[in-house]
């Protein structure tokens, strides 16, 4: 146990990111220990992204501020604010066919509030964020190594959030200024090439950790899409008609292609949690209490369902965190 490295990856998908928000919240009551002393390696992608970074923000004494159950109320309480649209934007965007279709204000003020000034060097444990820089045309990998390593990546955590979860057609690109520099990053959501970022993970856990010689991959997902796409609607479908299909597609097809490699890699050592989603209940932003307190109860049935395989897991990832601890002394 002790050359085992601990991973732990979170898929996007806008407000549905209570799925994992509820079961990180069901492994740290298991355990009594918060996700960034259970995990050596937490990786996100858009909402995936801001609950890493939110469950590895350190507090007062370095240790993490939020627990998984407050992180998962941001979802209850804030979604309003950051998926608002007054009625004009609605109007003006025409349904994202002509601007995004929301204003970034909303989350940028909810990402301020919750992260202020922290660095993203000073993350409990190891965090790996994507986003995808448009003018270079190239993946960006937020990572706290290299953020300690390097002031040039170093990034408050509220502008990491904002840039991996400026999703296509809902919120506009972010733009990061380099620091020391007047250059800059136009960065969006990381899930258009790593929605689940679960492989990224597993490739810097190995490149940052040589001595390791076996690696435990925590995959949690924000629900399976089930919304058939009719062939004899799609065959007359031009640019408006694949908008918002196409970027669904690309998200989900992402998250499933990780998941079948990750299964072949690691037998024995990955787990994925997931839930399958009904048609009424699969949109990124429906921030509809009914629709909020739906995903949650999905999410805790899985877990009830689960239940066996969630405690064997929380007592292996404490028995390996003790055994690290021991190397160490």
């Amino acid at each position: 146990m002790q050359n085992t490295v601990r991973i732990l990856s979170i898929d996007g998908g806008g407000i549905r990111g209570i799925i994992p928000a509820v079961v990180l919240s069901r492994l740290e009551r298991q355990t009594g220990q918060r996700v960034a002393d259970l995990f050596d390696l937490v990786a996100g992608t858009s909402t995936g992204g801001i609950l890493a970074l939110g469950l590895t923000r350190p507090g007062p004494g370095g240790r993490p501020l939020y627990s998984a159950a407050e992180m998962s109320e941001l979802y209850e309480r804030e979604g309003a604010k950051i998926f608002s649209a007054s009625f004009w934007r609605r109007m003006r965007t025409m349904g994202s066919l002509r601007e995004e279709r929301y204003s970034a204000d909303g989350i940028e003020e909810v990402l301020r509030r919750y992260f202020e000034d922290t660095r993203l060097k000073d993350a409990c444990t190891g965090v790996l964020v994507p986003s995808y820089e448009i003018e270079r045309r190239k993946p960006f990998f937020f990572k706290s190594a290299s953020a300690r390593e390097r002031p040039e990546y170093d990034f408050a955590m509220w502008q990491v959030a904002r840039a991996t979860s400026a999703a296509p057609t809902y919120f506009e690109p972010a733009r990061l200024p380099v620091p020391n520099s007047s250059d800059y990053w136009a960065l969006i959501d990381g899930g258009v090439f790593a929605n689940n970022p679960g492989a990224c993970a597993l490739v810097e856990a190995i490149a940052r950790n040589p001595w390791a010689t076996k690696f435990l991959v925590v995959s949690l997902g924000t629900g399976n899409l089930l919304q058939r796409i009719p062939i004899d609607e799609a065959k007359g479908w031009g640019t408006a008609g694949w908008l918002r299909p196409v970027l669904d597609i690309v998200l989900d097809g992402v998250s499933a292609t990780v998941d079948y490699q990750l299964q072949q890699l690691l037998p024995g050592d990955y787990h994925r949690f997931q839930v399958t989603l009904q048609q009424n209940d699969q949109e990124m932003d429906d921030v509809r209490p009914e629709n909020l307190r739906n995903l949650r109860l999905q999410a805790e049935a899985m877990c009830r369902e689960r239940s066996r395989e969630l405690r064997k897991l929380g007592e292996r990832l404490v028995a390996i965190g003790a055994a690290h601890r021991q190397r160490a002394a």
